[in-house]
């Protein structure tokens, strides 16, 4: 039997300033080696840093030649000041003067199929994520999964300060929330199931328990579009809540939870901001024009007359954004009042004009990262708009069951995480920001 002693610091976190001229130990992967005649310099990935280490061949134990990229080391020597220009680096104040070496592994390629140690990635988007494993090591590629750590942890942890709960609903259910064709079905025991479009009939169920709730989790959709702005898993960000003023209470609260998140992406994701030469946007000021104005936007701006259409087409949403940035001054706008034919059964119907809903989407640089409204709230008017749309109550019934019992005036939205973190990070396609992006031709790796 052995006592486990407890560590004084498990944190991976350095205070380099504290251990400038002194002596320091560093474990990590070679992200880069260059080999010179009178030494070199060996590029330390670590969890939250790359720092430059250097060596001096007449002063180390072995010969930097026998090392490699991507080989995991021990790295012993005297932190000093630095002067480095590379912005991949970080920190750029200080390096570490080499004294020893100790390989702890190896690769066991002679060569790696991707360069990982150039600026940039020189492959394209299927090599990219063929090799994913190795590829998401290169350092722009972990700067933007630092940033959507980031806004994955500040959205929850905003929510939580305003008062919200977070649940964790099943991702196997019985029947869809959105409805259509886009759900994909898989075999459960001897019944027929479905992967989770939404958490939303969870969600409205739990705002009658908590009044506030919030969700981060995988969504599931069976689209068969293969586009630069769909994914078929992505993460989606969930908060349900009652409504005391009106349906602009959640538009309130996604502004308040993106101002927070932008500016602790300012605080704590500059170096990974200044690597992928982006800012972190701001939300100061909250624009609302209705589906209809919207329409009426893009005639002015482009003689496209769309006013007879149900929804915005991307090059629409495009259209809007730079009207909006032109005008306002805002990367943000929301569209409200989308025509009820458009919007899930559980939308609520604007009681001023029954074929629009209480509804909205949030454009973000040139496209929708939020959808989100009002919910019905009455049993009877479930029952009233399913036999409307030819739905079957019946097999709702577990859902329907809460608003039997007694429901608030609620609304909620679900935000992209990938999509919001593409825009901030300017990248082109939004499988760029899933970790192992799945679409309708890519179930690996």
């Amino acid at each position: 039997m052995k006592e486990l002693s407890t560590a004084q610091d498990l944190s991976s976190y350095i205070d380099f300033a504290a251990h400038e001229g002194k002596e320091i130990t560093l474990v990590g992967q070679i992200q880069n080696l260059r080999v010179l005649a009178w030494g070199g310099f060996v590029i330390l990935r670590l969890p939250n840093y790359l720092v430059q280490c250097v060596a001096d061949a007449t002063k180390i134990n072995m010969p930097l030649a026998e090392l490699k990229p991507e080989a995991t080391v021990r790295v012993s020597g005297t932190l000093v000041k630095a002067n480095i220009k590379d912005v991949a680096m970080w920190p750029r104040e200080w390096e570490v003067s080499i004294a020893s070496i100790e390989v702890l592994s190896m690769p066991s390629e002679e060569a790696l199929p991707v360069d990982t140690t150039k600026k940039e990635l020189s492959c394209d988007l299927s090599t990219k994520f063929d090799y994913r494993p190795l590829t998401l090591r290169h350092p722009r590629e972990r700067a933007i999964f630092r940033i959507a750590s980031t806004v994955y942890n500040e959205f929850g942890e905003a929510l939580a300060r305003l008062g919200f709960t977070r649940i964790c609903s099943p991702k196997i259910v019985y029947s869809g929330a959105e409805g259509g064709a886009n759900i994909f079905k898989l075999s459960y025991f001897e019944r027929q199931a479905f992967l989770a479009q939404s958490p939303q009939f969870y969600k409205q169920m739990m705002v009658g328990v908590f009044g506030r709730v919030y969700e981060q989790g995988p969504v599931f959709r069976a689209e068969e579009h293969d586009t630069s702005r769909h994914l078929n898993e992505y993460i989606s960000l969930d908060m349900e809540m009652r409504l005391e003023n009106g349906f602009e209470d959640i538009m309130q609260v996604e502004a308040a939870v993106l101002k927070s998140i932008f500016e602790r992406l300012q605080r704590e994701c500059a170096p990974e901001l200044a690597l992928l030469g982006v800012t972190a946007p701001s939300i100061d000021k909250i624009i609302t024009v209705t589906f209809a104005e919207a329409h009426q936007i893009v005639l002015d701006q482009t003689g496209r007359d769309c006013r007879g259409e149900k929804d915005l087409d991307p090059e629409e949403e495009r259209v809007v954004c730079d009207y909006a940035k032109k005008t306002w001054g805002t990367d943000f706008v929301f569209v409200t009042h989308y025509p009820s034919v458009k919007r899930p059964f559980y939308a609520l119907d604007d009681p001023a004009n029954p074929d629009t809903t209480l509804s909205f989407d949030l454009l973000f640089r040139g496209i929708e990262i939020t959808t989100g409204g009002a919910r019905m709230f009455r049993y009877e008017d479930y029952l009233r708009k399913m036999k409307a749309r030819d739905m079957n109550p019946q097999l709702f019934e577990s859902y329907l069951q809460a608003f039997r019992y007694g429901m608030p005036p609620h609304g909620g939205l679900g935000l992209g995480l990938e999509r919001l973190v593409a825009q901030i990070c300017g990248l082109a396609n939004v499988k760029e920001a899933s970790l192992f992006p799945r679409d309708r031709k890519r179930l690996e790796p």
